[in-house]
């Protein structure tokens, strides 16, 4: 039982920042080789050292080994957001290294890592595969930044001979490309692509075309062939994967949802399952090489899919479309992989009460049953910590407007709050805004629930996971709907009595920094405090100086372009308003950040001080979109919760 009684949000916590930075890392991608060498399963993973300035490591999961010295980071800046940064075929690894970023081939285990692509500065590679006979030629991603502005870079699938380091171009014209892989057989290709203005959760084609392979290189056979599946702003296709010579399993929207399909050359596409599900198989696009089912002996796969806003794994008869659940204790499951010739698959996962970790699963599909363990955990945070401490996840869903959150009640075993008191609340506003706070263990809401904070993710209309007509509910009413969702949701809670709505922090980074200032804006006393990392002050000069995958997205999001509606653009753009923010502001932001520059913090910052509103500005050099150094990450954590507390206790 608690033994002491205090006003919520003043809790002594042993959940620390250094905590959270010294002993724990970041695992970002999941990959297997399909040919492992003999004796060997062929599982690795790329994990971030924020200890070692982020550094992102291709490690060998079972021996617990690094595949490359201090020197090297396996990651890419391919559509800024990366993913798909390492590949390993028949024992050779090869991994995007993102300081000058070149392809790396190491040829065998211990080997020094040689640079298989030309040295150019302006070349960026990734989701790599290589052909399965001529195992030395890589088909991958190019982007070519020699151009720098967003309409001039181009990208384009190349094909990379790893022995004369020299490239060739296999398919380009469309403005993206992702998921290149050739069939067993090593006759035909497939790939996504996709073109302005649509996002790759819009509007998605997939290609399937024949292939010529020589020693040298590998073309297309004729010209482009019309897409097998997906269309433009109507349809996505996602994810293909070879399961035969001739037959390819993907996922398409065509419902509503994303739901898994399978194409065999010279047909058409057929859904796999007897009727659409309303669940999506499939999360947006952000990063490349995601996965979300694996391929398991007897025509079998596990599938992921997201029920009730957290994940659930599916077994899926592929003859019969029969499905079935597995049951797991993990509430996110991403990066779903087969172990080569087994029924084990391998995924990053997240419990309510175990925070992210690499997970390899043996599943029974006779009996339908599986059993998980844990590879590599991201911390052993929990273990140095108190029984009931952590506090678990409790969804919602508030109708009239639909509005989905998660939210977690102030928890320490030692604490108690006072019987006349509701606890203050942080708002967390996700990314995106086409994306999902997962409902897993994060320590960063420990941070606050532990200190006696209420903490509420809201997946506003606009958000994935609950279907395209929840996303397109955000379509042209971006810093409307989001706005209006949180503080409904911030409302509700407070009907159910489980929060103060007159202590409501509101935080976010990226579109979330977004949302937190445009809430700022339109409802001036509803929150104590925000706090923006890395947010969109300015609509008009993010669509001239973001990147070129979200160059367009705004075209959607506001409705237009700015030279179609300007009056728009100037109406949502917090920092044309900055005179009504009267909550103190703590804006957050990364030096060398290219998806929202500093500009964009930097504008409504003057505005704000030249109306005297009470705001802090903390620049972390040599940081990006989101911090990855453990001192700045702890840094981060600290400013803002000295942000809030100055509200909880003195009221300021």
């Amino acid at each position: 039982m608690p033994s002491k009684t205090a006003p919520y949000g003043t809790w002594s916590s042993p959940i620390t920042a250094d905590l959270l930075t010294q002993k724990a890392i970041q695992i970002s991608e999941s990959l297997v080789d399909a040919e492992p060498l003999s004796g060997t399963t062929g599982i690795y993973h790329v994990e971030g050292r924020p200890s070692e300035g982020g550094r992102a490591v291709l490690v060998d999961s079972i021996v617990g080994k690094d595949v490359f010295g201090k020197t090297y980071a396996s990651r890419t800046g391919v559509q800024e957001y990366g993913g798909a940064s390492s590949f390993v075929y028949k024992g050779v690894v090869y991994f995007s290294n993102i300081s000058d970023g070149r392809v790396y081939q190491i040829a065998s285990p211990g080997a020094e890592p040689i640079a298989v692509t030309p040295e150019n500065e302006n070349y960026r590679y990734a989701d790599l595969s290589a052909h399965p006979q001529q195992s030395h030629l890589l088909v991958a991603i190019l982007e070519d930044h020699t151009k720098p502005l967003p309409a001039d870079v181009v990208t384009s699938l190349v094909i990379i001979n790893t022995k004369t380091k020299s490239l060739t171009t296999l398919a380009s014209g469309a403005d993206f490309y992702s998921s290149a892989t050739f069939s067993p057989d090593g006759k035909h290709v497939s790939w996504i692509q996709w073109w302005h203005p649509d996002m790759p959760w819009e509007g998605a084609e997939l290609i399937v075309a024949p292939v010529k392979a020589s020693a040298d290189t590998i073309s297309l056979e004729s010209s482009v062939p019309s897409p097998v599946a997906g269309h433009k702003q109507t349809e996505v296709a996602q994810q293909p994967t070879w399961i035969s010579n001739d037959t390819i399993l993907f996922l398409s929207d065509v419902s509503g949802f994303l739901n898994p399909f399978v194409y065999t050359i010279g047909s058409s596409p057929k859904a796999v399952l007897k009727k659409p599900i309303d669940e999506d198989f499939g999360e947006p696009a952000w990063q490349l090489g995601g996965s979300s089912f694996a391929v398991l002996p007897g025509n079998h796969i596990a599938a992921v899919s997201i029920r009730g806003g957290r994940a659930n794994l599916n077994l899926i008869d592929l003859s019969s479309g029969a499905i079935v659940d597995l049951i797991t204790p993990y509430v996110e499951i991403r990066g779903i992989r087969t172990v080569a010739n087994s029924s084990t698959v391998v995924f990053i996962g997240m419990k309510s009460d175990e925070a992210l970790s690499y997970v390899s699963l043996d599943i029974d599909v006779g009996a339908k049953t599986a059993n998980a363990k844990t590879l590599k955990a991201t911390s052993n945070i929990a273990s140095t910590l108190p029984s009931g401490i952590v506090s678990v996840a409790k969804p919602y869903t508030f109708k009239n407007p639909t509005v989905h959150v998660v939210f977690y009640p102030p928890t320490n075993p030692e604490y108690v709050g006072p019987t006349d008191e509701k606890p203050p609340v942080v708002v967390h506003i996700h990314g995106g805004p086409t994306g999902r706070t997962p409902s897993g263990l994060t320590w960063t809401t420990q941070y606050f629930t532990s200190r006696g904070y209420a903490w509420l993710d809201v997946n506003y209309g606009g958000s994935s996971g609950y279907g395209r007509q929840y996303i397109e509910r955000l379509a042209g009413q971006w810093g409307v709907v989001d706005v209006d969702d949180t503080v409904e949701a911030v409302k509700q809670l407070a009907k159910e009595n489980l929060i103060d709505p007159a202590r409501a922090f509101i935080r976010g980074g990226s579109a979330g920094g977004y949302t937190v200032l445009a809430s700022l804006v339109k409802y001036p006393t509803f929150f104590a405090a925000g706090t923006s990392s890395y947010g969109v002050s300015d609509l008009k000069l993010l669509s001239e100086d973001t990147h070129k995958f979200e160059s367009r997205y705004l075209d959607k999001l506001v409705g237009g372009t700015y030279q179609e509606k300007p009056e728009l653009y100037e109406e949502r753009s917090p920092v044309h308003h900055a005179e009504k923010i009267e909550s103190p502001l703590l804006i957050l932001q990364g030096s060398i950040d290219k998806v929202v520059p500093p500009s964009q913090a930097e504008a409504i910052l003057e505005k704000i001080e030249k109306n005297h509103g009470k705001v802090k500005y903390i620049v972390f050099e040599g940081e990006g979109h989101g911090w990855r150094k453990a001192e700045n990450i702890k840094r981060s954590l600290e400013e803002e919760l000295a942000w809030y507390h100055e509200v909880v206790v003195a009221g300021k």
